[in-house]
């Protein structure tokens, strides 16, 4: 199959000795005499590079080139113009053209390019393809498994919304794994080569959330000893993960709903604006909608950060995904522990299975490298299951089955209640079993009206 070239020129001469040069070199090549036509024609054909000049009408070169990066990130573009200079060269690459060549246009260096172009693409393709693959049961430091048909719905759409510049709101239950979809999105984009940077929102105060995001300027405050950079800054032309963002103030909502409008900031402390190009991800263990109809989020961020939503399943709705995950664990605690189990009987696999886990993934993982520590042998059996995962007492649903509590918030407090009394009253450690936030229990203790 032939490489396609959209070449957008408004010169009929110009178009037409271009056109002859690139199928001389075997292209498929397509034409416009405007901005807006080749535009037009970029959606529908989708060309594997663009040339286009820059002095136009209707639409000129760079509106061009910034539609299609809007429109395909990963779009190649070399700019052509008449009027070369050394300020539209770096205007046209800081908005992502491939190059940028002035005329009479020299061919030797314009086939150069154009290889040059393809070659890059190319490798960007293998490159996504690569990292598809790496990442299609583990990445990063945990696993991402998608055995059931809810996970490979939810990965397939991961991986066909990657590649734009679009924000993402991943709802889903503590543990789910949502950090994991925000990295995968990162490493599938185009954005990849560039930082990767995450705020959990909820283990920082007001104060400290705003001088972590925005950074500061030295003695902003006290302690402020030196200018420090906030996350926004690193993660510029890269990706910003904000996990638990329903749990910033509302101060702070305002101010991150400027940066997400305008591209624009300023230090705590400081005057002086700062521009940044940032992809935001943000996730919630809440239902966000709802915060908003309490009034506690703002309507107008969570339609800024909701363009692209994902939804995380619970562990108990992809029961398929447990065996592979526990044998994943298994794996990776095995080697961190020096020890080999090969088998884990059929018994225990079931009773893993048949938990509820309240906790998600993170539970299950939890559960495993505790089993594997404590193993003696080269196989695991039911007597190793904690009895807690063994009788199921912490799952929903029976409770529900057992009597006496009919609802989910009901289920949701008593299990509270049962894991704040096995853990003393400690409340690190029983946000740390329920895989919850500290703030996330103490707001739930006070809703439930829990005594400690």
């Amino acid at each position: 199959m032939l490489e396609s070239i959209l070449l957008v020129e408004d010169d009929s001469n110009s178009r037409k000795g271009l056109t002859q040069f690139l199928q001389a070199l075997d292209y498929d090549v397509m034409t416009a005499v405007n901005g807006k036509e080749g535009y037009d024609i970029f959606k529908e054909e989708n060309p594997d590079l663009v040339i286009a000049d820059i002095r136009m009408p209707e639409m000129d070169g760079v509106t061009l080139l910034e539609k299609i990066r809007d429109e395909k990130p990963s779009a190649k573009v070399i700019l052509l113009t008449a009027y070369g200079s050394v300020e539209d060269a770096v205007k046209a690459m800081k908005k992502g053209a491939f190059y940028y060549l002035t005329k009479p246009v020299n061919l030797e260096e314009l086939e150069f390019l154009v290889k040059k172009a393809f070659s890059s693409h190319q490798l960007e393709e293998e490159n996504r393809e690569l990292r598809r693959e790496l990442f299609s049961e583990r990445f990063h430091e945990g696993i991402l498994i998608a055995e059931s048909l809810k996970m490979k719905e939810l990965l397939k759409t991961v991986d066909k919304i990657a590649a734009s510049n679009a924000s993402v709101l991943i709802e889903g239950e503590s543990g789910t794994g949502k950090e994991l979809i925000a990295r995968r999105i990162h490493e599938m984009s185009p954005r990849s080569q560039q930082p990767f940077v995450a705020v959990h929102c909820a283990a920082l105060t007001e104060t400290l959330l705003a001088s972590e995001l925005f950074g500061h300027e030295k003695g902003a405050f006290t302690g402020a000893i030196d200018r420090k950079k906030g996350r926004f800054e690193r993660a510029h032309q890269g990706s910003l993960f904000l996990d638990e963002i329903g749990e910033i103030t509302r101060e702070t909502q305002v101010k991150l709903l400027r940066v997400l409008q305008e591209g624009e900031f300023e230090r705590v402390g400081g005057t002086k604006t700062i521009k940044v190009d940032v992809r935001l991800i943000a996730a919630t263990n809440k239902t966000l909608i709802e915060e908003v109809k309490k009034q506690n989020f703002r309507e107008d961020l969570y339609y800024r950060i909701n363009v692209i939503y994902l939804k995380v399943p619970p562990l108990r709705e992809r029961k398929e995904d447990i065996p592979p995950l526990v044998q994943a664990f298994l794996r990776q605690y095995g080697m961190q522990n020096s020890k080999k189990i090969g088998v884990i009987d059929k018994e225990a696999m079931a009773a893993l299975t048949r938990y509820d886990w309240p906790g998600n993934v993170r539970e299950l993982k939890n559960v495993i490298e505790r089993m594997t520590v404590l193993s003696t042998g080269n196989r695991l059996t039911l007597e190793q299951v904690p009895e807690d995962v063994r009788g199921s007492r912490n799952s929903p649903t029976n409770l529900i089955a057992a009597g006496g509590i009919r609802t989910l918030t009901d289920a949701e407090k008593e299990m509270i209640r049962e894991t704040l009394k096995e853990t003393r009253g400690n409340k690190s450690k029983a946000a740390a079993k329920l895989g919850i936030s500290r703030r996330t229990l103490y707001r739930k203790i006070e809703e439930y009206q829990l005594e400690v």
